[in-house]
């Protein structure tokens, strides 16, 4: 972070945040957390699983932020019938007539975007859930024998709805592990939903700025990564994790609870996480309070309650505060 050239973009990555959430409060009332932890997940190369009733603005949070950063936005409609050819493209056999021949053509599914929203991603099989592991982790898609690599960024949304849980394939861990946070979306308070209201009955918004491009949102991930972390914040996000790991680690007031804990993937995307906290905080070290402020959404949906902490009634958020309580 000591060349010019890195500070510049640091700098820059602090002045697209506030004009984002300045463009995003002409259309998206409150909600500023949700906001913070979808622009983490951007500038740090990850995914999240956006969780929240219908109606909270889900689609309409990620279609906007998609507009103001100048990505091209796709939407997958997550339904029991559909195929992962739906999702990653196919091939089709056309005529071409200058050849006075047929040949194949492969037509690209909405996976080949920049922001792509997985709407209730749980209403379909996991044949068809799978189709997004390889684009979420390579980005890249494999058919008809042959690989195409993604446009970048890329970033994937995936929604879910919380309480209707009938005709629903739940994600299985490999998958849940893929997402870099699961954020969750609450109701707004009172004066916030006056506002909605207020907003979305009167006259419609003015277009919004454009504020990043695609190639200045990648510089700013890259910038992400070269964010210093002190040995001490090393040591304790990877000792926040382990503690979730019954028997590798985990204390006696949290392992009881527990199937299984989070892998190393979580202590990859803490650092990550905390990384580009400070930096959209305007600082240039990571320090414990990014890596306690990022725990909750990195960790939450990676642990695997037993059926004790089910009969109990407590949550993965519950045992996430126990173990940052733990760790101090």
């Amino acid at each position: 972070m000591s060349e010019k050239n890195d500070m510049e973009l640091a700098e820059k990555l602090l002045s697209g945040r506030k004009r984002i959430a300045s463009q995003l409060a002409r259309v998206i009332v409150g909600q500023d957390e949700v906001i913070d932890d979808i622009l983490i997940t951007l500038f740090a190369r990850g995914h999240a699983l956006v969780v929240g009733v219908p109606g909270l603005a889900k689609t309409l949070l990620v279609s906007t932020l998609a507009g103001i950063l100048d990505l091209k936005f796709s939407r997958i409609q997550f339904t029991p019938d559909l195929m992962p050819s739906d999702i990653t493209g196919y091939e089709i056999l056309e005529d071409n007539p200058a050849a006075g021949s047929r040949q194949m053509r492969y037509v690209e599914g909405p996976v080949f975007g920049n922001v792509v929203l997985a709407d209730e991603i749980n209403r379909t099989p996991p044949k068809t859930q799978s189709a997004l592991l390889q684009a979420m982790q390579e980005y890249k898609v494999t058919s008809g024998g042959q690989t195409r690599l993604l446009p970048l960024p890329f970033l994937v949304l995936a929604t879910q709805n919380p309480i209707e849980q009938e005709g629903t394939y739940p994600l299985p861990e490999a998958q849940l592990d893929r997402f870099f946070m699961q954020v969750n979306i609450g109701y707004p308070s009172l004066e916030e939903e006056k506002r909605i209201v207020a907003m979305t009955t009167g006259a419609p918004a003015e277009k919004l700025e454009k504020v990043l491009s695609a190639a200045e949102v990648s510089a700013l991930q890259e910038i992400v990564r070269k964010v210093p972390v002190p040995e001490t914040s090393m040591d304790y996000a990877v000792r926040l994790v382990r503690m979730t790991r019954p028997g590798g680690g985990a204390p006696d007031s949290v392992a009881k609870w527990l199937t299984w804990g989070a892998g190393p993937r979580a202590s990859q995307s803490l650092i990550l996480a905390a990384k580009a906290r400070c930096l959209l905080d305007g600082r240039f070290a990571v320090s414990r309070d990014d890596i306690r402020r990022s725990a909750l959404p990195i960790l939450r949906h990676r642990l695997v309650l037993n059926f004790q902490a089910e009969a109990e009634g407590l949550s993965a958020e519950s045992l996430v505060e126990r173990v940052l309580k733990e760790g101090e």
